[in-house]
């Protein structure tokens, strides 16, 4: 209810009382109110389905119509978080489009962390495990995590990893980040510490990096994110200190836009470009 009331810009019981006006037009329970949250029963799987199959073919003929009246050329919309959006695939579009330059490549980043398949998005980009992806999903890279800082910071407490409990920690945590490990996941992990230290608590991956490279603490970093700082030396990796979750980034297409030349091309394209991040250059 939470991540579907800040989508929609409303409050979480308005989203709430619209759901119970709608089984009571409609004449049937939608929603397993036993859990919490609250989730979709089996009545309301399929009415989402078929809203979303509606919503999806609707969108594609508008767009069609307008290919045909010559508004609109070749394009897709991909959705992805803003973290993935800004330091993976946005410095690598200009590849894309020295070699499909007549697609145009829309990119949308929810507030989510789990970009969904909605209403005119073609194809989602995910982090998580094989067996929570859904649909027509292919796996991009293995993602890696690791603590990154400036090189005097991470300096301070390289060959003796159990200070990382008492250095100041940059976390990243919303409501729409909670399926990315965090710190309190990565030292259990490592048999670590808890955290004891001082915190730099952000909502997002953007204003994070930024602190790591001011110097102000000890980022946990993803490949995705941080290789190209890491690369280039603006910031650098605790030694030995990668752990991986088993997660991975996934490509998932909409049901509606398989037989989209674009999103073909856009998906052989990713699955070209995508290194196995598991591995840095230093």
């Amino acid at each position: 209810m939470q991540l579907a009331a800040e989508e929609l810009n409303v409050t979480p019981p308005a989203i709430t009382q619209s759901i119970k006006a709608l089984e009571d037009h409609i004449g049937v329970v939608l929603m397993d109110r036993s859990t919490k949250p609250a989730r979709l029963n089996a009545n309301g799987e399929r009415l989402a389905q078929a809203t979303r199959s509606g919503l999806g073919t609707i969108s594609e003929m508008i767009e069609e119509l307008r290919y045909l009246a010559g508004l609109s050329g070749p394009h897709l919309t991909v959705s992805c978080t803003i973290g993935m959006a800004t330091y993976w695939l946005m410095p690598r579009l200009p590849d894309f489009y020295a070699r499909f330059g007549n697609i145009t490549v829309n990119v949308q980043a929810p507030l989510t962390d789990l970009p969904s398949l909605t209403a005119g998005i073609d194809v989602a980009l995910r982090y998580g495990k094989s067996a929570a992806m859904q649909g027509d999903s292919r796996k991009l890279f293995n993602e890696v995590a690791c603590p990154v800082g400036k090189l005097e910071v991470i300096g301070r407490i390289a060959g003796n990893p159990e200070r990382l409990s008492t250095a100041p920690l940059i976390h990243v945590r919303s409501n729409a980040t909670h399926h990315l490990a965090g710190w309190q996941d990565y030292l259990a992990a490592r048999d670590l510490p808890r955290p004891k230290g001082s915190v730099h608590l952000f909502d997002n991956y953007i204003h994070a990096v930024q602190a790591a490279m001011d110097g102000r603490g000890i980022m946990l970093g993803w490949r995705s994110i941080t290789r190209k700082f890491i690369e280039d030396g603006t910031l650098a990796e605790l030694p030995q200190g990668e752990h991986n979750f088993g997660t991975a980034y996934f490509v998932t297409t909409a049901p509606t836009s398989r037989h989209k030349t674009a999103v073909t091309d856009f998906v052989g394209w990713l699955q070209e470009v995508a290194p196995d991040e598991g591995s840095v250059d230093t």
